[in-house]
């Protein structure tokens, strides 16, 4: 891509009044496509995750640094009326407006999506609650709650009654992208029509929706799934096996897959073991199977295991730590890392966004902002 190409959403202009972690990942996420993201945070705490560390680097939370690449910050007080005339400039000028406070509260400073839309009917206006704006308008939105009360955590932990929520807040992520696509919709319509529209997204009903196949098998069949450990529902064998040195993946996902598996680990004869023979059969087995493959996979390593089965067409692989998923990363060439200038002559290794596209990449051209970083320019132009 040369310097003349512009970016997907060059032109953009996002007043991402978000904070710590659904909303932010949404507005990065078009920053890295050339929207001009304009982060408004509080003067004196700012963004919440700017104190929730360690770990650090430079200084700074790893958490923010995770989730504000390509945005300008301006400092504003919405209690100050200065501050908030500005505020609702940003609002009247912006094509895209994020924010992720209890619904209501952008309300009582002008800022609600009625009075921004008086001043700017074409605004894209996306609001993230944690359980919609009606009779759940007042309970907290915490990842961890909505885990816990929207049923993803009864279905993920080691055996039935040992419920555990996921390493990373999942729930947040996943909304912060249903924000976005939400956004890219709306502003398509918004080409065609030239009218702007209100988005709301909530934690919960995404995680419901996130939850797929187990969801289905609830609204379809009335099931209601429990907590299988590494196991699927559905197919097996498809779970983690002791290997000799550490655990390995098996996601066998058809009869195909399996009967390569049999030949891989020196047991052909189990593909036609009327037990397993067939998906279902191998499911209502399941225990037997795993017994059986128990037994076979602890003569080798992890490693050994992935080296061998791999090219057979068996999907498998170590139970990686993060350094060795980038490793991972890196030696298939996904350039998971992307050096971003700090400012101050040292780079800062980000995470790159997995989105690839042929013409025009994402950029990273713009370290996360120190609190405030941009309010000089920010308010002379809002103030002009």
């Amino acid at each position: 891509m040369t310097a003349s190409v512009p970016l997907p959403l060059s032109g953009v202009l996002v007043a991402d009044f978000g904070r710590v972690l659904a909303a932010p990942y949404a507005t990065m996420l078009l920053a890295d496509l050339g929207a001009d993201v304009v982060k408004v945070e509080h003067p004196q705490t700012g963004d919440d995750t700017r104190a929730w560390g360690p770990p650090y680097a430079h200084g700074e939370a790893t958490y923010f640094l995770s989730v504000n690449r390509n945005k300008r910050s301006v400092a504003l007080d919405l209690r100050d009326a200065d501050d908030r005339r500005r505020a609702g400039e940003l609002a009247r000028r912006a094509d895209v407006l994020f924010e992720n406070f209890r619904p209501g509260t952008l309300d009582r400073y002008g800022l609600g999506y009625e009075d921004v839309r008086a001043r700017n009917p074409g605004i894209v206006y996306c609001s993230i609650t944690g359980f919609g704006s009606g009779p759940g308008a007042a309970l907290p939105g915490y990842d961890l709650l909505i885990q816990a009360v929207g049923g993803l955590m009864s279905v993920t932990g080691p055996a039935p009654g040992e419920p555990v929520k996921t390493g990373v807040a999942l729930v947040d992520v996943l909304t912060g992208l249903h924000a976005a696509v939400g956004v890219l919709a709306a502003l398509r319509h918004r080409d065609a029509t030239g009218e702007g529209q209100r988005i709301e997204v909530d934690l919960l009903s995404t995680l419901l929706s996130s939850l797929v196949n187990q969801s289905a098998g609830y609204t379809l069949a009335g099931r209601v799934p429990g907590i299988l450990g590494n196991r699927h529902p559905s197919i097996a064998p498809y779970e983690v096996f002791r290997a000799k040195d550490q655990p390995l993946v098996i996601a066998v996902g058809n009869d195909r897959q399996f009967a390569a598996l049999c030949r891989g680990v020196g047991a052909p004869e189990l593909a036609a073991d009327p037990r397993f023979a067939g998906n279902a059969d191998r499911v209502g087995h399941v225990d037997a199977l795993a017994d059986v493959l128990g037994e076979l996979l602890a003569d080798r390593t992890a490693d050994e295991w992935f080296e061998h089965l791999t090219p057979l067409g068996v999907p498998c692989g170590p139970v990686n730590d993060l350094g060795q998923a980038f490793a991972l990363a890196e030696r298939l060439g996904l350039s998971p890392r992307v050096p971003v200038d700090g400012g101050d002559g040292d780079a800062l290794d980000l995470v790159a966004n997995p989105i690839k596209l042929s013409g025009t990449p994402p950029r990273y051209d713009r370290r996360p902002p120190r609190l405030g970083e941009h309010t000089g320019e920010i308010t002379d132009w809002l103030d002009s």
